[in-house]
């Protein structure tokens, strides 16, 4: 059965996958932070204890990210990843500074199981290829941070901070031909905010691709992540809402379940 959405049917949500739950762990300075819109950051936490706490509340998977690594010219810490992956026994998904399948491999040797690649992705297209190639699509998530300018998506690199003028609906479907296993789908104008994801953006961009998108961006309430679900998301990320207790995990898992979504409890 369809739901109708503003903007039109939407077919998804009642998948035989089960939709994921992504806790979000922006790194900074080795401390968990969160802010609105990229900026403002504040401390969020230690990000092992952190990630402990998600993965007893029923995560399907943590992503970690270390937000200034690009920026920094430097890679995640390797130490931190490996101590999350000692310890918590969720998938786990990495991104920050990766610039070559070397440090691809670096991630996925200290715990990883998949890695975020942004920034050094859309300067080297070809890094994308080159990584599927090698450890499989699997294990490549495209992460692309867009926002609206002059009422089109747009991909922005470096924390935000540069606008690349590549369209974000172009660019997804160049990283999914390129070999990208999956996209994390950042709406910058949402971010922090919790007003809602951007159902728009999620929609046009799910689909386009055949490989499952992951949204990020603006949660605020439970239903905003069936709001997600329903323009095409396959997992909803979210960092604010959890970091400050606003939602728990098993608890929205439950609401999902409740509204008719295949969710892991």
């Amino acid at each position: 059965m369809a739901i109708e959405t503003k903007f039109g049917p939407c077919y998804t949500y009642r998948t035989l996958t089960a939709i994921r739950i992504i806790p979000c762990l922006d790194i900074k300075d080795g401390r968990v932070v969160k802010g609105i819109n990229f900026i403002n950051l504040k401390d969020a936490g230690d990000p092992l204890e952190t990630a402990k706490i998600y993965s007893q509340e029923g995560a399907d998977e943590i992503c970690i990210l270390d937000i200034s690594a690009s920026e920094e010219g430097r890679r995640a810490s390797l130490q931190m990843i490996s101590k999350i992956a000692e310890n918590v026994f969720v998938p786990l998904t990495v991104g920050g500074g990766v610039r070559t399948w070397k440090d691809m491999r670096e991630y996925l040797l200290a715990g990883a199981d998949k890695v975020s690649i942004n920034t050094g992705a859309v300067e080297n297209p070809k890094l994308i290829k080159e990584c599927a190639e090698i450890f499989g699509s699997q294990c490549v998530v495209v992460a692309i941070d867009a926002k609206r300018v002059d009422n089109v998506f747009k991909v922005f690199i470096y924390s935000g901070k540069k606008d690349t003028g590549l369209d974000a609906l172009d660019w997804a479907k160049k990283s999914v031909d390129l070999g990208a296993g999956e996209i994390l789908l950042t709406s910058i104008d949402k971010d922090g905010t919790q007003s809602g994801y951007d159902v728009e953006l999620i929609q046009r961009i799910s689909e386009i691709v055949p490989v499952p998108v992951i949204a990020s961006g603006g949660a605020g309430e439970e239903e905003h992540f069936f709001e997600a679900v329903k323009a095409g998301a396959s997992a909803c990320l979210a960092a604010s809402v959890f970091h400050f207790g606003k939602i728990n995990i098993s608890h929205l898992k439950n609401f999902l379940k409740k509204k008719g979504v295949n969710v892991r409890l």
